[in-house]
């Protein structure tokens, strides 16, 4: 992998983390379309460095939050941030248990099956523009509403279901404040990145070699970036309700996947 792919890359992943519109089925669809010779395979290590750099800035735009989530907890009281950190927990659960037990089934769905990631872009698309057209509330994320939307999570592992389109949008059809939902969208899925990372490096899966130490840190900085910008932006979108224009996106793309698909065989 040479530097320019990594950053590339790096800007796909970091830009699709956190805007509704699927970063594993738009990698899907770039090595469908393109082939693999000119979308690379990731190795391992790398996209632990990609999914780590989008972590890191999740962590840097909610420092504030965080840190005031870390000092109730150290406080030893029944909170609002104790409560928060809980419902976190509760919303990793499902995606945890289809990471453990379903691992080998999900990976059966990236092989490039475009006409899939085409039907899942749709159902993202249904669920963007049903939430988009949610009425404001101030309802914050219950104990229910959690695990309901940590669901949606583990439903989103498929490609072509965006991670934070899903978890968004289910939060705000339960009936929770747009900005609460965006909040807990982006906060909920940190420590699953870091779990992740702590299970690849504890089995021994992670091979590093030193030659693609340039291309690393490039892809690494990329989506570094991308992921700030995204998540930024992604937050002043759902509070405008703008999620119909990523409901369009991906109505059109999904339509052209799918008819890809069938033309390609």
């Amino acid at each position: 992998m040479d530097t320019l792919d990594a950053i590339i890359l790096g800007i796909i992943q970091g830009l699709t983390e956190f805007l509704p519109v699927s970063s594993s089925g738009h990698l899907e669809l770039g090595k469908a379309i393109l082939g693999d010779s000119s979308v690379p395979e990731e190795s391992l290590l790398f996209t632990v460095v990609l999914h780590f750099a989008t972590a890191l800035s999740t962590i840097v735009v909610f420092r504030k939050d965080i840190w005031e989530i870390i000092r109730g907890l150290f406080s030893f009281k029944w909170n609002e941030e104790t409560q928060f950190s809980l419902k976190i927990i509760a919303s990793m659960l499902p995606a945890v248990v289809v990471g453990l037990f379903f691992e080998e089934q999900l990976e059966a769905f990236f092989g490039g099956n475009i006409r899939f990631v085409g039907f899942m872009l749709l159902i993202t698309a249904v669920l963007l523009y049903f939430a988009d057209k949610a009425k404001d509330t101030n309802k914050k994320v219950s104990f229910p509403n959690a695990f309901i939307v940590g669901v949606a999570q583990a439903i989103a592992m498929l490609p072509g279901i965006s991670r934070s389109g899903a978890t968004i949008s289910t939060s705000v059809l339960l009936g929770v404040d747009k900005t609460k939902a965006a909040r807990f969208s982006f906060l909920m899925v940190v420590p699953l990145i870091f779990g992740k990372i702590a299970k690849d490096v504890m089995s021994g899966d992670l091979t590093f070699s030193g030659e693609n130490n340039i291309a690393m840190g490039a892809g690494f900085i990329a989506a570094f970036i991308a992921g700030l910008a995204a998540c930024t932006w992604m937050i002043q979108l759902v509070k405008k309700s703008k999620l119909s224009y990523f409901a369009i996106y991906c109505l059109i793309v999904g339509t052209i996947a799918i008819a890809y698909g069938f033309l390609a065989k």
